[in-house]
């Protein structure tokens, strides 16, 4: 063989070798983009996961109020579950000149959908805090539930503590506070029937209690 065809022939091989290592780069490149394109998705993916994971758990624990009267800014506030009526004023960016704080129970912990009517200094009513569709009102210095209808022995199973809810008929305290436990998690009670939902209270003592008891 000439020198000539040996030239020939190196020089292939060079070249082929150049294609080798150049495609073997490129498609390692290629992997390599891709899998940083997929570390990327994934870690969005994740964090958009997480953020609406917050979100949901920030919902569940708020309560929207209605506050009105002697207060700066009226209207609908969100508070964290367990607020007390002195939140919900400080929220409304607190009281006026004109409200009179000592009529109102200002450590009484608000349910989710309550009213609340910040009195003035000349009201003579004592009746502040309006449950579900206004029927019912807590009234001054104490947390106890009174029915305008004149239904004032019963017991209103979304308000009531668990005193009030251990004098119901066979409704002892172990009882009364899964009542409460059941309502902080689930909400206030649409109907009286909802009790049953609660473990413990079945058809017969649903029975026994139904006529001294109010949502």
């Amino acid at each position: 063989m000439d020198n000539k065809k040996k030239l020939i022939i190196s020089i292939t091989l060079i070249v082929l070798m150049i294609i080798l290592i150049t495609t073997y780069i490129i498609s390692t490149n290629e992997k390599e983009e891709i899998d940083l394109n997929t570390i990327i998705f994934e870690n969005n993916e994740k964090q958009e996961n997480v953020e609406i994971t917050n979100t949901i758990d920030e919902e569940e624990n708020k309560i929207a109020v209605h506050i009105i009267g002697e207060v700066k800014k009226e209207g609908i506030i969100y508070l964290e579950k367990g607020s007390r009526v002195a939140d919900a004023i400080e929220k409304a960016g607190g009281e006026t000149k004109e409200a009179d704080l000592s009529k109102i129970n200002l450590a009484y912990i608000l349910q989710d959908g309550e009213k609340i009517y910040v009195p003035n200094k000349n009201d003579n009513i004592t009746e502040y805090i309006t449950i579900e569709n206004g029927n019912n009102l807590i009234t001054e210095g104490n947390n106890t539930s009174n029915n305008l209808k004149g239904e004032n022995d019963k017991v209103n199973i979304n308000t009531a503590t668990l005193n009030e809810l251990d004098s119901l008929p066979g409704i002892g305290p172990s009882t009364a506070q899964k009542i409460i436990d059941y309502r902080e998690e689930n909400g206030n009670f649409k109907t009286i029937e909802d009790l049953q939902n609660v473990k413990g209270i079945g058809d017969a003592k649903f029975e026994e209690i139904k006529d001294k008891i109010i949502v």
